[in-house]
């Protein structure tokens, strides 16, 4: 019988399928195992959105629930998170209605599910509320003691601390976990390299980090991807190309060791800003680690560059789950969550 946080609960036979919607990506996942994430780039296109919602929830056909979370309405598509929380929850709703499902609940940063209608009023309680939802999953994975969640996305990352089960955050919104550490905008994919910091290097949509990761051999090509600073394939040649461009040069004038060392040097202080965010969150005492999400390794490399001399067991989602249900951890969560919690 699974465990919540220190509580056995009863799960509920039903088929649930749990939704990530956020401003990269969707993300859907069963609690049988079987998950599915594709790139939808919301903010350039959010009338396109209850299609393609629908379109998504039609390849699980046997499913008679909507578990959803959401981190899309602070796309700059929409005025306010108000209006992106009400124009996702409206795609949910067709998506829903043309799948013929008749019960959608929507997690909440206070760790209880709302009805769609209770939802649009508490909009901010259900905005970037993935973060919440994955940490009262991967709680059950630190029961004893003091524990701390590392999830590292394609643009995000999250650091929660985690007590007997149960997430001990100072921050519930972005606004405030940025201001505490337990969010830094940083991932292994999307984050652009003029973002890092770096001195001397062009204040241009150039790069991002998923060309320094394919550079340093800690990520694989993706040829078929042209999401790209340039639209051109995320390969070997043309990831050399874009890390040149940043700091003024090209192919012709940069040598590859010398774009390798650029690289080296953008990997570095990525790290060093988790590092930051790690140092700011109370983690006194952790006796268990987990990590998840696209960048699993960089949260291992962050923790052992923060605390070299600390060894607490490390859970690793991936491991556990599969590397498809890791990368849509939250998705996974909020389907687990559905069967487990009344609401």
């Amino acid at each position: 019988m699974p465990k919540l946080g220190n509580r056995t609960v009863e799960p509920r036979r039903t088929t649930v399928l749990g939704l990530d919607i956020g401003g990269a990506n969707l993300k859907a996942a069963t609690t049988d195992g079987r998950a599915i994430s594709v790139p939808f780039p919301l903010w350039k296109q959010p009338d396109a959105l209850p299609a393609a919602l629908a379109a998504y929830v039609a390849e699980f056909p046997e499913i008679d629930e909507l578990a959803v979370t959401m981190t899309g309405e602070l796309c700059d598509c929409y005025a306010t998170k108000r209006e992106g929380v009400n124009r996702i929850l409206d795609a949910v709703e067709f998506a829903a209605v043309s799948a013929r499902i008749s019960r959608v609940r929507v997690w909440s940063t206070a760790g209880e599910w709302l009805s769609i209608q209770n939802a649009r009023v508490q909009t901010q309680a259900v905005a970037a509320s993935n973060w919440q939802a994955l940490a009262m999953f991967a709680g059950r994975f630190a029961l004893e003691g003091n524990g701390l969640l590392i999830d590292i996305g394609s643009t995000t990352t999250d650091i929660i601390p985690l007590s007997h089960g149960w997430p001990q955050t100072l921050g519930q919104t972005d606004a405030d976990r940025l201001q505490t550490g337990e969010l830094v905008y940083l991932g292994v994919k999307r984050t652009p390299i003029m973002a890092l910091g770096l001195p001397n290097i062009c204040s241009e949509y150039f790069a991002d980090a998923r060309d320094v990761h394919i550079v340093l051999g800690q990520a694989a090509e993706e040829p078929e991807s042209n999401d790209t600073a340039d639209g051109r394939p995320a390969t070997m040649e043309s990831c050399l190309d874009r890390l040149a461009r940043m700091f003024g040069a090209d192919r012709e004038t940069a040598t590859v060791d010398c774009i390798i060392e650029f690289a080296i040097r953008c990997f570095q202080q990525q790290r060093a800003t988790i590092v930051r965010g790690i140092h700011r969150v109370d983690v006194t005492d952790v006796r268990t680690l987990i990590v998840s999400g696209a960048g699993e390794w960089l949260a291992r490399e962050a923790w052992n560059t923060a605390y070299p001399g600390l060894k607490p067991q490390i859970v690793s989602l991936s491991e556990e789950l599969g590397p498809e249900i890791s990368a849509c951890a939250p998705a996974y969560a909020v389907a687990v969550l559905a069967t487990e919690m009344p609401g």
